[in-house]
């Protein structure tokens, strides 16, 4: 079994950049701990809680290598990742997040962790 997570930013402008963001994050191997700060201060769709400045203030928070960040967001490099994964995810039926995926299930919405583990162990075969 294997995690992929992909990018389904579909409310706006700020939520496509938060993404690219995101990926600007992970260059420097903080992927998680960028997320992590960007559902903490989520504040409402595209009311200026993602815009640029915000973002790279983010990087700093967390310890990133400003310039190298401030680079990549400026450059819109992960753009094209970010809009190839919100189309695969529209060809799959996600119309919001989260949308799981379990062997091709899709499963929508937030579920309790406990379900999660469920229906993992049942897909490995381990369930009890």
């Amino acid at each position: 079994m294997r995690f992929e997570y992909k990018h389904f930013a579909f409310i706006g402008a700020e939520s496509t950049q938060a993404a690219e963001a995101a990926e600007c994050a992970n260059e420097q191997g903080q992927f998680w701990p960028y997320h992590n700060t960007l559902f903490a201060n989520q504040r409402g769709e595209n009311v200026g809680a993602f815009r640029d400045a915000a973002l790279k203030n983010f990087a700093a928070a967390i310890g990133l290598d400003e310039a190298a960040f401030n680079e990549c967001l400026d450059s819109g490099r992960h753009s094209q990742v970010i809009q190839t994964e919100i189309e695969e995810g529209r060809e799959r039926g996600v119309e919001s997040t989260p949308t799981l995926f379990i062997n091709g299930e899709r499963i929508n919405g937030a579920i309790p962790f406990d379900q999660l583990e469920t229906l993992i162990q049942i897909q490995l075969g381990i369930s009890e």
